[in-house]
C-alpha cells in the first residue's frame, strides 16, 4: 500500500491495514483543531453563567474518543458533524462567574496526545490551556480594524495660525523652533521642533484616510503640552491650542539680543517671560475653542464611519503640568490654583512624591526614569489624583467628546507596586466602560501581558511581542530599534514560528483580535529603513543613510503578513509612503504629501481592501501550514473563507507544496491569487493554482508574497 497517500484520502480498510501494519502514520495530529473562534467556541465572548457550546476537528473517521478536560473536569465530547476530511466534536458547559481553563484530550488506537493553544502535545502543560473569562468582551469593531496612527505635528498642518512660533517658549535648554521646511528632516534634538501639523490638518485628510481604507485613526497625545511628542502632559482637560484654535493671542515671544542669545530675566524661570505662550496655553478662550474643534473633528470621523483613539499618558505628566508648574506659567495665570512645585500649600502636593521639604520652588520631586521634566503621578498618596485622573478617563469617552478609546502609555509602569498598578487599571477599565462600554482600552506593554489580560484591565496591547519584533528579526534581522542585527535570525521561521506560537497564548482571543499590530511606531525605527539590515541611529549614520540600500520587496512582504495576521493592522503615517527613518526623533519625519512612494500607496491600498473584505482575515482562525528556511506559509479559515499566505524571505525563486487540506481545502479546488508580491514589483492578477491531493503547489519568486483564495 502507497502510504504517501494523505491520510483524509486512505479508505477504512487502508486506514486499518496501517494499523495492523503497525505503521505510526495511522493517526493524523495535523487534523486536530480548534481555537478561540466563534466556530469553535460559541459564543465566543461569554457572560458569566452562560452555556458554552467548544467543539474540537479531527480527522474524519481518525480517533476514537475527544475528552474535554473542563476546569479539572472530564467530559467525553460528541461527534456532531463531518465534512469531506473532518469530523467536529462538540460539548457544551456552563460558565459560572469566574476564569476557567481547559484543553483537549485525543485517543486514537494506543496513542494519546492533547491539544491546546499551542495546538499537539504529548503531555499536559497548564501554561498553555485555553481559558475562557466570562463577560470579558472587547469592542467589534476593533477586532481586525485598520488602524492608522498619526503623530500630529508630522502630519499635515490645516491651520497656520495655531503654529508654534520661534521662541515662544523655552524647553529643556533653547527656544522653541518653527521649522518653514516641511520636508527638512529632523534634527538630532527634535523635542521642540514644530513643523505644524494639527486637528484642521487631520480633518483635511480624512478624505485621503477613507479612501486609504482606515477604520480607526489613533492620535499620539493632543493634550496640552510643551514638546512635539506631548508624552509630558500641561493640561489633561484640553486640547493643545497648537493643535486646536488660538483666538486670543496676547503677548510676546521670549526675546534675543543682537548676539543671538535670548534675553532671561529670570533663569532659575525662563518661561515667565513666555507671555504669548502663557496666554495660549492657559486661556481659557483658546481651551474652550480647542475643544470644541476636537468635537467636530470626532462628529466627522464618526459620520465617515471611522473610530479615534486618544493616547493616554497616566505614569507621569510634564514640568510644565499645572499641578507642578516648575515652569511657572501658572503662578500668575488667572483661574489657576498654585502648582505644587510652587507652594507648599498646593492643592496639588500629594500628586507628586517630594523627597525634601524645600519650597518655595521645590525641585526634589521624584521624575519617571529619573527624567526631572517628567514628574511621576503619585496615585498612592493621593485619592485627589486618582479621582481627577478617572474623571479625565471618563470624560473623553463620553459626550460631547465621544472617542472610542484610549491606548495608555507605559501603563506597566504606573503605580509604585505591581498590587496598586493593577488596582488602577481595574479601575480605569470600569470606569471608562461604564461612559462607553464600546470603547477600547489598549496598552503599550512589552513582555508577557497576561496578568493584565484577564478581563478586567487592558483589552490588549500593542503588539510588539506577538508580532512586531518575531516578524521584523525574519524579515529584516534587524532589531526594531535598528540597533542589533541577527544573522541567525533572518529567515529563521522556526523562531519567528515559535515566538509567535508562544507569545499568542498569552493573549485570549479577543484580545488578540483587537490587539495593535504595527511594522513601525513612534518609538522605533521605520520598517523600511530596517529593510537595509543596518544598524545605526541619527548619531551614528547620518539622516539620508536610512534610505540607503532599502528592499521595498521586503517591505511589501511585511505588510502582506500584516493584513492577514491575527490582530488590527496598524500603520504608522507615511509607512504607505514610503516614509524611512532610524529610531526615535528619525521615525517623526513628516508625511511627504506630493512626494510619496505612488507604488507602496496602491500596494497599501489593495492589501488593506483585501483585509477589509474577508471576515476570515479579520476574526478567522490561524493555522502555521509550512516552515523551511527563509520561507513560511499560514492559513487564516472560518466557515466561509479560507486564505493562505506564503512568504519567500530568500534570495532564490522555491518550489513548495503547502498542505492546504488543513484548512479545510479540498482536493480539486481553485486557489485564487489575490495580490503577490516579488522582487521587482506586485500583481493582482488572479491567477488560479489547482489543490492537488490535499496540496498547493506554486513556485514562489525570491523575496515574495503571496494571498491566495479558495474560489472552490
Amino acid at each position: 500500500m502507497d502510504i504517501n497517500i494523505p491520510f483524509y484520502k486512505m479508505s477504512k480498510a487502508q486506514k486499518t491495514q496501517l494499523y495492523m501494519d503497525n505503521l505510526t502514520v495511522i493517526f493524523n495530529p495535523q487534523a486536530l483543531f480548534s481555537d478561540g473562534t466563534a466556530f469553535y467556541r460559541n459564543p465566543s465572548e461569554p457572560d458569566c453563567f452562560e452555556e458554552v457550546h467548544l467543539r474540537f476537528r479531527t480527522g474524519r473517521e481518525n480517533v476514537d474518543e475527544v475528552i474535554l478536560v473542563f476546569d479539572e473536569q472530564r467530559y467525553t465530547m460528541q461527534k456532531v458533524a463531518n465534512d469531506k476530511m473532518f469530523d467536529y466534536y462538540e460539548y457544551t458547559v456552563k460558565l459560572g462567574d469566574s476564569r476557567v481553563e481547559y484543553y483537549f484530550e485525543v485517543h486514537s488506537g494506543h496513542m494519546v496526545c492533547y491539544f491546546n493553544s499551542v495546538g499537539v502535545c504529548s503531555s499536559v502543560e497548564n501554561y498553555y490551556n485555553f481559558s475562557i473569562t466570562p463577560s470579558f468582551q472587547t469592542p467589534d469593531w476593533a477586532k481586525g480594524a485598520i488602524i492608522y496612527q498619526i503623530f500630529v505635528d508630522r502630519f499635515y498642518n490645516g491651520d497656520r495660525s495655531n503654529d508654534v512660533e520661534t521662541d515662544e517658549y523655552f524647553y529643556i535648554g533653547e527656544g522653541t523652533h518653527k521649522n518653514s521646511d516641511w520636508m527638512k528632516y529632523p534634527r538630532e534634538m527634535d523635542v521642540r521642533e514644530f513643523y505644524g501639523g494639527d486637528i484642521a490638518g487631520v480633518m483635511q485628510k480624512l478624505d485621503y484616510l477613507q479612501d486609504l481604507g482606515v477604520e480607526a485613526i489613533y492620535l499620539n497625545p493632543i493634550f496640552v503640552s510643551p514638546s512635539n511628542h506631548k508624552y509630558d502632559i500641561q493640561d489633561y482637560d484640553y486640547i493643545d491650542p497648537h493643535f486646536g484654535r488660538i483666538v486670543k493671542n496676547d503677548g510676546e515671544n521670549l526675546q534675543r539680543d543682537e548676539n543671538g542669545n535670548l534675553i532671561i530675566h529670570d533663569p532659575e524661570h525662563p518661561n515667565k517671560d513666555a507671555t504669548r505662550y502663557i496666554c495660549r496655553v492657559t486661556d481659557k478662550e483658546n481651551l474652550e475653542a480647542s475643544n470644541q474643534l476636537f468635537i467636530e473633528f470626532v462628529e466627522e470621523v464618526h459620520r465617515r464611519g471611522m473610530k479615534v483613539i486618544l493616547d493616554g499618558v497616566f505614569n507621569h505628566c510634564g514640568s510644565f503640568n499645572k499641578w507642578l508648574d516648575r515652569e511657572c506659567i501658572y503662578e500668575d495665570a488667572p483661574g489657576y490654583e498654585k502648582g505644587a512645585f510652587v507652594s507648599k500649600d498646593s492643592p496639588y502636593r500629594t500628586f507628586f512624591k517630594f523627597r525634601e521639604d524645600t519650597w518655595p520652588y521645590n525641585v526634589n520631586y521624584d521624575g519617571w526614569w529619573g527624567h526631572d521634566t517628567l514628574p511621576k503621578l503619585n496615585y498612592e498618596e493621593s485619592p485627589k489624583l486618582y479621582e481627577y485622573i478617572m474623571r479625565i478617563a471618563r470624560k473623553w469617552v463620553s459626550p460631547p467628546y465621544n472617542v472610542d478609546g484610549w491606548r495608555l502609555d507605559v501603563a506597566a509602569d504606573l503605580g509604585q507596586t505591581a498590587e496598586y498598578n493593577h488596582h488602577f487599571w481595574h479601575e480605569f477599565r470600569r470606569n471608562v466602560k461604564e461612559a462607553n462600554p464600546n470603547a477600547i482600552v489598549l496598552a503599550e506593554h512589552y513582555g508577557d501581558p497576561t496578568e493584565w489580560l484577564k478581563g478586567d484591565q487592558w483589552d490588549t496591547v500593542m503588539n510588539y511581542d506577538a508580532f512586531m519584533e518575531p516578524l521584523t528579526w525574519f524579515l529584516t534581522g534587524v532589531e526594531k530599534h535598528s540597533d542589533e542585527y541577527r544573522g541567525d535570525l533572518i529567515g529563521n521561521a522556526d523562531a519567528f514560528f515559535g515566538s509567535m506560537r508562544h507569545y499568542m497564548t498569552r493573549f485570549n482571543t479577543q484580545s488578540l483580535q483587537v490587539a495593535m499590530n504595527e511594522l513601525s511606531n513612534h518609538d522605533h525605527s521605520r520598517f523600511l529603513t530596517r529593510t537595509n539590515g543596518q544598524v545605526g541611529r541619527i548619531q551614528s549614520k547620518g539622516t539620508e543613510a536610512a534610505e540607503e540600500g532599502i528592499n521595498e520587496a521586503v517591505m511589501r512582504e511585511a505588510v502582506i503578513m500584516q493584513m492577514t495576521w491575527p490582530g488590527a493592522p496598524t500603520v504608522y503615517y507615511g509607512d504607505e509612503a514610503g516614509v524611512c527613518g532610524w529610531t526615535d526623533p528619525d521615525n517623526r519625519r513628516t508625511y511627504p504629501w506630493g512626494h510619496e512612494d505612488k507604488q507602496m500607496l496602491l500596494f497599501h491600498k489593495e492589501a488593506i481592501r483585501i483585509h477589509r473584505n474577508s471576515t476570515a482575515l479579520c476574526t478567522g482562525s490561524y493555522k502555521m501550514l509550512y516552515t523551511a528556511w527563509g520561507i513560511l506559509a499560514y492559513g487564516r479559515f472560518d466557515e466561509k473563507e479560507r486564505y493562505t499566505v506564503i512568504v519567500n524571505n530568500t534570495q532564490d525563486t522555491v518550489n513548495v507544496a503547502i498542505p492546504v487540506w488543513q484548512i479545510g481545502v479540498t482536493d480539486g479546488s481553485r486557489m485564487e491569487q489575490q495580490l503577490m508580491s516579488s522582487s521587482a514589483s506586485f500583481t493582482k492578477v488572479p491567477d488560479i493554482y489547482v489543490v492537488t491531493d490535499g496540496y498547493l503547489m506554486i513556485a514562489m519568486p525570491k523575496t515574495s508574497a503571496v494571498i491566495l483564495k479558495d474560489i472552490g
